[in-house]
């Protein structure tokens, strides 16, 4: 299990698990891996707990019902599995600041959340006005041949690369 514990791991590797996890995923409920719907979802049952249950009469929380589903938990179980990766590895440092960051721009934790709330908030809108996320398109929607898809997939890359530019290179 010493595997376990490596700092990076084989992308072929990975890119076989993460097709494996696909067709089961395919397989057990019929749905593609995707991310962004379950922000959608969060959303929905925060705003239903401050506003109350007329926010299932929206036509969108009627489409994406505000509830905890296996998308849901997929986001939960990333973000654990990156928390025990990181502790395996013994690459859990607990910086709030990247060293990159902090050379470019400085160590202020205040402005690297301000600027990843804005990051991601712009990717949800992304995400939602594309109909999927990177996760959506780039693994399940690329997987199933989709033209849309590989389009959305070329596109973040390529927005992927110019914003590093900007923010690394013009910014910083």
């Amino acid at each position: 299990m010493h595997w376990l514990a490596l700092g990076e791991w084989s992308p072929y590797v990975v890119g076989i698990g993460i097709g494996v996890l696909s067709w089961i995923t395919f397989i057990l409920s019929d749905k593609p891996i995707g991310c962004s719907t379950a922000f959608t979802r969060a959303s929905g049952m925060l705003e239903r707990l401050l506003r109350g249950r007329g926010v299932l009469n929206k036509e969108y929380y009627r489409q994406f019902v505000p509830e905890i589903e296996w998308e849901w938990m997929l986001v939960v179980g990333v973000v654990v599995g990156a928390f025990i990766s990181a502790r395996l590895s013994g690459e859990s440092t607990g910086r709030w600041v990247p060293d990159t960051w902090a050379a470019s721009f400085g160590a202020s934790p205040v402005l690297r959340w301000v600027v990843a709330l804005v990051g991601g908030v712009l990717m949800g809108v992304g995400a939602r006005w594309a109909g999927g996320c990177t996760s959506g398109h780039g693994i399940s929607g690329t997987l199933q041949l989709a033209a849309s898809s590989w389009l959305a997939a070329m596109g973040f890359f390529a927005g992927g690369i110019v914003m590093a530019m900007f923010i690394f290179r013009v910014l910083g």
